[in-house]
């Protein structure tokens, strides 16, 4: 048994030993960077999420979803808050719902 636990524990620092390589080695990209690739600009993207919303944008991400890259912008309209996900390579509206509570704002968690 002490053998095994022996091998597990080798096993586990040579892929940790690997997973920092390749950290280091630059070979993971940076999200900050991937919008170099977005074919519609963020100011092109918080444009379409107002006109869709009817609102003003208090807020714009650019993330990677089930969708591809998309701008996640944050539309106030009047006394409601929309989130309004946009194409980051088409500039079409994926999707767009009511945030009632806001829950998926890190922004709301700050002190």
């Amino acid at each position: 048994m002490y053998r095994y636990t022996k091998l597990s524990l080798l096993a586990i620092a040579i892929a940790a030993t690997g997973a920092v390589a390749y950290a280091a080695n630059g070979s993971m990209e940076n999200d900050a960077l991937a919008i170099n690739k977005a074919k519609i600009p963020l100011t092109q993207a918080v444009t379409i999420a107002e006109q869709h919303a009817n609102g003003k944008a208090s807020r714009a991400e650019y993330e990677n979803s089930k969708q591809g890259w998309v701008y996640d912008v944050e539309v106030v309209s009047g006394a409601k808050v929309f989130d309004v996900r946009v194409d980051a390579d088409k500039g079409t509206v994926i999707s767009s719902a009511e945030d009632k509570a806001d829950h998926d704002d890190d922004y709301d968690k700050r002190d």
